[in-house]
């Protein structure tokens, strides 16, 4: 062997070494990487306490003796205050380490309130109760129709406000977390009864509208995009229901020639175009019942869009002669679609997926998105169109 292969031996042999050696001691370093909790941690009643610990290995969270969470960051959330015992193991390899510390849950300075505190958003599909249900006044601006939503749903008094046709929506904040525990946690109110008269024992007006969930991650007081969650109602799975369904509706021009139907209450049935991204097409009707633009008069724009999940046509002709129209509640998931009375209105956090269809764990939610779920004409009825009443967590105290 000559010295230039002794050579190049020995200096791949040191490198084998210390790459070995740097391994060992960056398995070393990676072992537990958690410097332990805090003394104590306090937070407000219904407010989120987050704990990261960036440990690897299996990580065990605890108060007294039940598992609360077995997440690397624990996201703690309760509507009583009161002292916790909390207890962290890290497990790695092995190698157990313990932490113990406590929680310490006060009441809120300024009491909450368990209904809607304020609307962020307010844009409505076209639909006969528009310019309404609220009210549109002459020189009305988008600014002014949010605050009649507001003043319309905030607070234990709220009353109601019309989404149109499919998409439109209202999105809504509360002035705490409504926490995700065992059961359901939350009911969203509309108008839906069921009738005397249908065949179907629940059936009558249901209205289903989509429900979207938001937790405030990163604290800033607004739901941003990648925040919006789905809740996955009955109908979620189904073939018949159509994800990334989009539509666009164009202005009427309300001085045009009416084009009566067949039916007494048909005044035009070429009144609103709309058109959708599965190649459909058609109008909106404007019946006899309401005389007043159906298109959102503060809205400039010559057309506008929506887009997100459609649920199958709901509303059937129960006696086949037009005359009784029934829309059948879907079992449990969707606004506007029982009674508030009913079991069916109240609404479980742990329904929630993201885009890919898959179940999400969130502490609990701070904004909600309702929108019209459903595109059909219901004969004399007309557009199917979720209407909101309020909302309410159901674990406040």
């Amino acid at each position: 062997m000559n010295r230039n292969s002794f050579t190049y031996l020995k200096i791949g042999f040191l490198s084998v070494l210390l790459v070995g050696v740097i391994a060992c001691k960056h398995d070393d370093e990676n072992e537990f990487t958690f410097n332990g909790l805090d003394d104590s941690y306090t937070i407000e009643r219904l407010k989120v306490l987050s704990i990261p610990t960036n440990a690897s290995g299996s990580v065990t969270w605890s108060i007294n003796d039940s598992i609360i969470s077995q997440n690397s960051e624990l996201e703690f959330i309760t509507p009583t205050a009161d002292a916790y015992p909390l207890t962290l193991k890290i497990n790695n390899k092995g190698n157990e380490q313990v932490f113990h510390s406590k929680i310490i849950v006060t009441k809120e300075k300024t009491p909450y309130s368990k209904y809607i505190s304020k609307v962020l958003e307010f844009r409505p599909a076209v639909g006969q109760f528009m310019n309404e249900i609220p009210e549109y006044l002459p020189g009305n601006t988008a600014a002014n129709m949010l605050q009649k939503a507001n003043e319309s749903l905030v607070g234990g008094n709220s009353t109601m406000i019309s989404l149109g046709g499919y998409g439109g929506y209202v999105v809504f904040g509360f002035d705490h977390t409504i926490p995700n525990l065992n059961g359901r946690d939350f009911k969203v109110l509309g108008n839906a009864f069921f009738g005397n008269d249908a065949a179907d024992q629940r059936s009558g007006s249901c209205e289903p509208g989509i429900i979207m969930v938001a937790y405030d991650r990163n604290k800033n007081g607004k739901p941003d995009n990648d925040e919006w969650y789905e809740i996955a109602g009955s109908e979620y799975f189904k073939n018949a229901t159509v994800k990334d369904y989009s539509i666009t509706y164009h202005k009427p021009n309300e001085n045009k020639t009416p084009v009566p139907g067949t039916e007494f209450w048909q005044t035009d049935v070429e009144y609103i175009k709309w058109n959708d991204n599965l190649g459909n097409q058609g109008f909106k009707t404007k019946n006899t019942f309401h005389a007043q633009s159906y298109y959102p008069l503060w809205f400039t724009d010559p057309s506008y869009s929506f887009s997100g999940t459609r649920l199958a046509n709901n509303f059937y002709d129960q006696n086949g002669d037009g005359s009784y129209w029934v829309g059948k509640s879907y079992e449990f998931g969707y606004a506007d679609n029982a009674p508030n009375n009913d079991d069916a209105s109240n609404i479980d956090i742990s329904w929630a997926v993201d885009r890919n269809g898959k179940y999400v764990k969130l502490p609990g939610v701070d904004f909600m998105k309702i929108y019209t779920g459903v595109n059909q004409e219901a004969g004399w009825l007309g557009e199917v169109s979720t209407e909101v009443a309020g909302a309410y967590d159901l674990h406040f105290k």
